[in-house]
């Protein structure tokens, strides 16, 4: 699922503001102005991969920043040195990784399991104030019952619990140099 193109690639918008971040140890000025489909605001999960393995991913279902650019370099460093479950990247380790940019379309609320396709859609669980969501076209996972199982997972909502559920699609933007990436 790779996605339009856009006059700033987000991928590679993404490795420029780590490569800068992890050598100054601060956020770069960004690009201004902007180009005009970069002023919309949209959830965006950047993730990062080496040797084919997870090793960061970070995002925001909804967006909370002023417009794209700015989504995804807040997200992009958080990737890297904010994911928990993973140590900081360091600059030597920048040059293994491997980058994607998912910007999420809207999300909209469903009723059940049967309006999933976990490789067209993204989902959402939500039961009370505990939210997990999985991105779409994840190796692994190939039915609805198996997405909405891990989302379930993440967000400490137990077995037999009825989560609300909500979908979304996203658009895709690997590393152009990495054009393995899933």
């Amino acid at each position: 699922m790779t996605g339009k193109e856009l006059s700033i690639d987000p991928a590679d918008l993404a490795r420029k503001v780590l490569e800068y971040y992890l050598e100054e140890e601060r956020m770069p000025n960004l690009p201004e102005p902007l180009p005009p489909e970069y002023e919309m605001k949209a959830g965006v999960f950047v993730s990062l991969k080496k040797g084919g393995q997870l090793r960061g991913c970070i995002g925001t279902f909804q967006p909370v920043r002023e417009n794209l650019v700015e989504e995804i370099a807040a997200n992009a460093v958080s990737a890297a040195v904010r994911d928990p479950r993973f140590p900081p990247v360091s600059k030597v380790e920048l040059p293994e990784l491997e980058l994607s940019v998912d910007i999420l379309g809207p999300i909209e609320k469903i009723e059940t399991e049967e309006e999933l396709d976990p490789e067209e859609y993204g989902i959402m669980v939500r039961k009370g104030s505990r939210t997990g969501l999985l991105l779409p076209d994840l190796e692994g996972v190939d039915t609805a019952e198996q997405q909405v199982d891990i989302a379930c997972r993440k967000a400490g909502i137990a077995p037999g619990e009825k989560p609300e559920l909500y979908r979304f699609k996203v658009t895709r933007y690997p590393e152009k140099q990495n054009p393995g990436f899933k």
